[in-house]
This record gives C-alpha cells, sequence and structure tokens, in this order.
C-alpha cells in the first residue's frame, strides 16, 4: 500500500510541476538581456507584484509601461507596443521615444522609427540603446556612414565590448542580421 500511495504521490508532484512551468507567464526573446515577462494580450505585467494583471485596472508606473512595451516589441508584438506606449503618461523620455522608435522601425516605417531616436538622442546622448538602434536603422536605410558614425559614438559611451556596440558592428558587417 506505501509503495501505491508514493507513487500516486509522485504522479501528482509531477503534473503540479508540469502545470507550474506551463502556467507562467512568457517571456520575450530577444538578444537584450530583456527579463520583464509577456503577459496575455490585454494585460500587462506588473514589476511589484510580479504578476501578470489585467490592463485596464493596472495601477503601474511609467517606467513599467515603457518596459512591458519594449518586452512586447523584442517579442514581435509591435502594435501592442505601440498601444502600451499610448497608456505612458510621460511621453517624452529617451526610453518612451527609443521603443517607439523600435516597434515602429520594426513594423517597417523606418524613417518614422528614425525620427523617434533622433528625438531620443537629443533627450539622452549618451543612452547607448538608441545609438544602436538609430545605426540599425541607417544600415536599412543603406547609409552606413551615418551607422558608422552611431557606432563611433556607442564607442565613446561604452567601449567596444557592450552589447551595443557589437550589435551594431555585426549588423553594418551584415544586413541581413537585422
Amino acid at each position: 500500500m506505501t509503495i501505491i500511495t508514493a507513487r500516486i504521490a509522485s504522479i501528482i508532484l509531477g503534473g503540479c510541476l508540469a502545470a507550474s512551468v506551463v502556467s507562467g507567464p512568457v517571456f520575450a526573446v530577444g538578444d537584450d538581456s530583456s527579463t520583464t515577462p509577456v503577459c496575455k494580450k490585454g494585460e500587462i505585467y506588473d514589476q511589484k507584484t510580479k504578476k501578470c494583471v489585467k490592463q485596464q485596472s493596472a495601477n503601474v508606473s511609467d517606467e513599467n509601461r515603457a518596459d512591458y512595451a519594449y518586452s512586447l516589441a523584442k517579442a514581435g508584438r509591435y502594435e501592442e507596443a505601440l498601444a502600451m506606449l499610448d497608456t505612458v503618461k510621460d511621453q517624452n523620455t529617451a526610453e518612451v521615444l527609443n521603443y517607439r522608435g523600435y516597434a515602429t522601425r520594426k513594423l517597417g516605417r523606418t524613417d518614422e522609427g528614425i525620427s523617434y531616436y533622433l528625438q531620443s538622442v537629443k533627450m539622452d546622448p549618451q543612452y547607448a540603446k538608441v545609438r544602436e538602434y538609430l545605426g540599425e536603422a541607417y544600415v536599412i536605410k543603406g547609409r552606413l556612414d551615418l551607422a558608422k558614425d552611431q557606432l563611433k559614438s556607442i564607442k565613446a559611451i561604452c567601449g567596444t565590448a557592450c552589447e551595443e556596440y557589437q550589435d551594431l558592428n555585426a549588423a553594418i558587417l551584415d544586413p541581413s542580421k537585422i
């Protein structure tokens, strides 16, 4: 009787473990170190409670909303990312403008993306991530001279070992990597 009880307990425990793995939030896929989970449509990841909550009832900060929008964009959910950015009260931050540029560029609206990137650079010239994405947009446009200018700026900000430098350099060397 104890062997049967042990087997049943191990089956139940295994089922619970499997269920907990599949029911958790999905993490954004990308080459960045984004750790904000991506929730179902209509939800937002609340960094305070560490869970997905309904977007309408969410009382989360602008920073939380911007980070979540970026996670959506990195997961290929560009329209949702733009909609989430629309809910941010302060639209005039380097991060919001950068993430808006990223999502619009990924939707094929490269010139619009560049305009957002340029606004972001004006706000924070030392923001290496926006310079990487601006450089990638220039590569898409065939303006390798301008992309290389961004690469030089990134080198001055964080050197050649930072991810932003390495990613833009790879894109310049092989535009198919964008």
